[in-house]
């Protein structure tokens, strides 16, 4: 059983600034993120249950990481538009429970800072308590023992001694550490699952690595940064067709040719003036030599991107579009020809058997996620941007993936319902039973009602060695989860199915369904349901394919 982790509360060298710019606060989240990227997998494997889909690192990994992509992307004046940025880039990019919330601790920091040239110690620690309120207050049900209350409580001390020393950044990174470290060691008395687990909670545990990478960024230490980017975030390549991407973020296309460069640039400075491009903005392509250079570029400041290149020589044919005024004349031609329906359907799942079903079902779009990988807040975004609908609901189907589902509803200007499903099964039943033709209020209830009717559990294997009440779990072993929570474990898939069914299953239950998954066989699913028949003749036994991967059964009674 893997014993709570622990963060080095020591700040190893001296801080001696007293105010926090714009630069400072960059390296501040760059560093954060590089020491968590670091300690990620170390995360994940504080996961309670020894599913092999712990993915709390992983979440907050990816959510900062993209914080520090967009405070990259431009230079900013002041602490306060970096802490936007950050803010910004955080929420865009916020994956899983643990990821909204890291995204709303930095989202109240920065509202905190707004306006500020320079961050005092003071000003730092009440913007942390800022983010903890508004991490509080996204959270439906806050519950104790977790990344909230690790927090709260740094946010706390952190007041108490600014309040008491405001210009000592030193003595604060002391405290924040410190009682964060206290705290974290304290969640296993907080939430008995840990205890039983034997672990801290993770999410608690990645935000103290953030922390730490603050104090190493302040004291001057440097951390050495991760791969910027992962196979599946590389930087977007260049595109000219504007139609086919999908979020504009940088507003201007941006087009010229520089000739007659300086008598003495170099063919160096090509692949320099690409790197000034890109910091602010994407899709850059810079081609030719020295008798001549063709730029293209979008960005949100034409203006810099002009100066690089007329660093190097003269401007000529210069043309810069408005890309988002152009989609949105397009937009509103499209609106104009095909107007809006009643609803549209937004549903996250993975597997192809699960997204051919909610296609057939009729749910407009899918994003792809799940157990093992929960899709960012701006996937489900674009998703909801992309459905001409007047109510469009959600189905996050993953019980990690509901608050970040709720955040993408209240940032959209359309009217968004989102039905907490906590499974794939539970959303098929949802689909089903919305009625085109009464109204979102009514078919909220109705979505909802036929959810939760649903009682599901699922086949996996477990990731490590574990104590889970009276249950001793081996590494390798056959789990199956009633609830979430794992309920039987066996060295057989079979029995494992057969065990968990007969605790699922209820007198007037008329329907079981075997969703399997992409490891799983056929023919293996078809004698697991002809053995249900024989147990459950009263019963309408039905088996699809899900093809999830790690899961080999989902199954679902109503």
């Amino acid at each position: 059983m893997p014993a709570p982790a622990a963060v080095n509360s020591e700040v190893t060298a001296l801080i001696e600034v007293q105010l926090i710019d714009s630069l400072l606060l960059r390296d501040m989240i760059v560093s954060g993120a590089a020491n968590l990227e670091k300690n990620r997998d170390a995360v994940d494997a504080l996961n309670v249950f020894p599913v092999p889909d712990g993915d709390t690192g992983t979440n907050m990994s990816l959510t900062v990481a993209s914080a520090t992509r967009e405070v990259n992307s431009k230079d900013f004046a002041t602490a306060g538009e970096t802490a936007s940025a950050i803010a910004k880039g955080a929420l865009r990019g916020a994956r899983g429970n643990s990821g909204v919330i890291t995204s709303q601790l930095l989202r109240g920091f920065a509202r905190s800072v707004e306006g500020l040239e320079k961050i005092n110690p003071l000003q730092f620690a009440q913007a942390l308590k800022a983010g903890s309120d508004m991490a509080y207050k996204a959270v439906m049900k806050p519950k104790e023992g977790t990344i909230l209350t690790v927090a709260r409580v740094i946010a706390e001390e952190a007041l108490k001694q600014a309040e008491s020393a405001p210009d000592d950044y030193d003595a604060l990174m002391r405290v924040i550490l410190t009682s964060g470290e206290n705290i974290l060691a304290r969640t296993p008395e907080m939430l008995p699952v840990l205890k039983q687990a034997g672990v801290v909670d993770a999410g608690g545990q990645g935000l103290m690595y953030i922390y730490q990478g603050y104090a190493a960024a302040l004291g001057g230490e440097h951390i050495e940064v991760a791969p910027e980017y992962t196979e599946a975030e590389k930087p977007a390549e260049f595109v000219d067709d504007h139609d086919v991407i999908e979020e504009i973020k940088n507003i201007y296309h941006t087009q010229y040719n520089i000739q007659n460069l300086r008598a003495d640039a170099k063919i160096t400075e090509l692949a320099s003036l690409k790197r000034h491009l890109s910091r602010v903005g994407d899709c850059v392509n810079v081609t030719g030599d020295l008798s001549g250079i063709q730029v293209h570029v979008h960005t949100s400041d034409p203006g810099r991107a002009l100066q690089y290149g007329q660093n190097l020589g003269e401007l000529l044919e210069v043309n810069i579009e408005n890309m988002l005024e152009t989609r949105r004349r397009k937009e509103a031609q499209l609106a104009q020809a095909e107007p809006p329906k009643d609803y549209g359907m937004v549903s996250v799942a993975q597997g192809e058997g699960f997204t051919s079903i909610l296609k057939d079902l009729g749910v407009d779009a899918i994003v792809e996620g799940g157990q093992t990988m929960n899709p960012a807040i701006e996937d489900l975004e674009n998703a909801i941007a992309n459905i001409n609908a007047n109510t469009i609901f959600i189905l996050p189907n993953n019980g990690n993936v509901v608050l970040a589902a709720q955040q993408a509803a209240e940032l959209s200007e359309k009217n968004v319902i989102v039905i907490p499903t906590k499974n794939v099964a539970m959303g098929i039943a949802a689909v089903i039973a919305f009625q085109p033709d009464v109204s979102a209020e009514e078919n909220a209830e109705l979505m909802n009602a036929a959810a939760q009717r649903v009682r599901t559990g699922m086949i996996t294997y477990a990731v490590r060695d574990s104590e889970f009440e009276d249950m001793h779990i081996t590494e390798g072993d056959i789990i199956g989860l009633h609830n979430g929570a794992v309920s039987v474990r066996s060295n057989d898939i079979h029995e494992v199915a057969m065990q968990l069914i007969k605790s699922i299953v209820c007198e007037d239950d008329s329907l079981i369904t075997v969703y399997y998954g992409v490891d799983t066989k056929q023919a293996d699913a078809e004698a697991l349901a002809a053995e249900l028949q024989d147990m459950y003749p009263d019963c309408d036994i039905e088996v699809m394919y899900g093809g999830q991967p790690l899961y080999n059964y989902l199954l679902s009674v109503e």
